[in-house]
């Protein structure tokens, strides 16, 4: 079963090897966002400093100087596995411990304002990744939330903190299963969360995270809750990008 596989008693066959190379930064910051890359390209100074490769091609990761730090930028793949497995790949071609992670999530409460941050406490483990990195549970702790809760209250940026559901199949969360969850506390939908603070708890890192309120699945049809061509208070808000920046730097002094 799913729950039995959690194994820390016999070698991975493959594990990751850090290059002699290996840039040193002070935190690595990962959206899911294809237009937020695109704002950073343009206005930050930016330099490659590392390539992540898989069959699909090449992941570039960008070097940002920002306010006397070192900060690596990339852009991920949405989903446990993929994302997780980019995790795992930076272990070899860069050397930091901190990550920051954002991106947008379903909204399970319709009381909760659009656009505003969303801070995960603990994830629902409704996928595969995260049991092969720590025992069975329904949820993992998200161990950070009071830290970024309390970067975001110092900042005067609107937030909540809750539970959030993690899944693996976007198509398959069911009107049963989103009120089991909403009447467990989750306020949010995601596909990442429980197996990011696995991966991180495992290899001991340090994993920071928040979320956009998008979609709202707290109706009685689906409401994507986005114009056409909207990014601001969406998962593409580029704003979203200077917050992460500054959660960075905050979590580094």
């Amino acid at each position: 079963m799913i729950t039995e596989t959690f194994d820390n008693q016999s070698q991975a066959i493959i594990n990751p090897c850090r290059k002699e190379n290996a840039p040193r930064v002070d935190a690595c910051i990962m959206t899911f966002s294809f237009t937020i890359e695109e704002f950073v390209l343009a206005n930050y100074e930016c330099r490659k400093i590392a390539s992540l490769w898989s069959a699909t091609g090449e992941t570039p990761v960008y070097g940002i100087g920002y306010k006397g730090k070192q900060f690596a930028f990339f852009k991920t793949y949405v989903g446990g596995p993929a994302c997780v497995g980019m995790i795992e790949d930076t272990l070899s071609d860069l050397q930091t411990e901190k990550y920051v992670v954002f991106g947008g999530a379903g909204c399970l409460n319709k009381e909760i304002a659009h656009g505003k941050v969303m801070i995960p406490t603990e994830a629902y483990r409704d996928e595969g990744t995260s049991y092969h990195y720590v025992p069975a549970s329904d949820y993992i702790t998200v161990k950070n939330a009071n830290t970024v809760a309390q970067f975001m209250e110092e900042n005067g940026l609107p937030h909540i903190k809750g539970k959030t559901w993690t899944t693996d199949a976007i198509y398959r969360e069911t009107r049963n299963n989103f009120e089991k969850r909403k009447a467990d506390g989750c306020i949010s939908v995601e596909m990442e969360c429980a197996a990011l603070q696995a991966v991180c708890d495992f290899r001991g890192l340090d994993f920071y995270t928040f979320f956009t309120s998008g979609d709202l699945l707290d109706a009685p049809e689906w409401d994507s809750r986005q114009k056409e061509g909207q990014t601001e208070g969406t998962q593409h808000d580029t704003g979203h990008f200077d917050i992460a920046l500054e959660l960075a730097r905050y979590v580094v002094e």
